[in-house]
């Protein structure tokens, strides 16, 4: 899996351009939102544009080429939708390594340890459960639910 196939998925989600009153990030467009980039012109905000920011600001600090392949789309997707430092925490959690949201030798040996398909089913049932407790679960929980089950669905 390389960024361009991962940003297809995760684009697939994020949608287009949405001013949501329960969306704490706001303004967003393709899954980047005004509350974190304020300088960013997200209403016209380009697929070219998006796919800088992703790949400098989530693709790469995550450490998705480090990962297998089977999951290489869902850190990146959790890194967008979480946090870098969050999904990292998550990915380290179910490997049973420090939770220090660093993406290091030790956490990338353990990530190889674990068969993939049980690391990715595993993934996505902790991501799910950090969603379903958030306060916005009842606005964009079915949303998420989805796209937890497309997720499902492509390991």
């Amino acid at each position: 899996m390389d960024f361009d196939t991962a940003l297809s998925r995760l684009l697939a989600h994020e949608g287009g351009y949405v001013s949501h009153t329960a969306d704490p990030g706001g303004e967003t467009n393709m899954g980047i939102s005004k509350r974190s980039y304020p300088l960013e012109d997200i209403r016209n905000m380009t697929r070219a544009r998006a796919a800088e920011i992703y790949r400098r600001d989530f693709w790469g600090p995550a450490g998705c080429d480090c990962v297998p392949d089977s999951l290489k789309s869902l850190l990146f997707d959790a890194a967008v939708h979480h946090g870098v430092r969050t999904a990292v925490r998550m990915l380290q959690a179910i490997v049973g390594e420090t939770q220090d949201g660093i993406i290091g030798p030790r956490t990338l040996q353990a990530v190889q340890s674990v068969p993939a398909s049980r690391l990715a089913s595993r993934f996505i049932g902790a991501r799910l459960s950090l969603m379903a407790d958030l306060p916005s679960w009842p606005a964009f929980g079915r949303g998420w639910a989805r796209r937890m089950a497309a997720n499902l669905k492509e390991v």
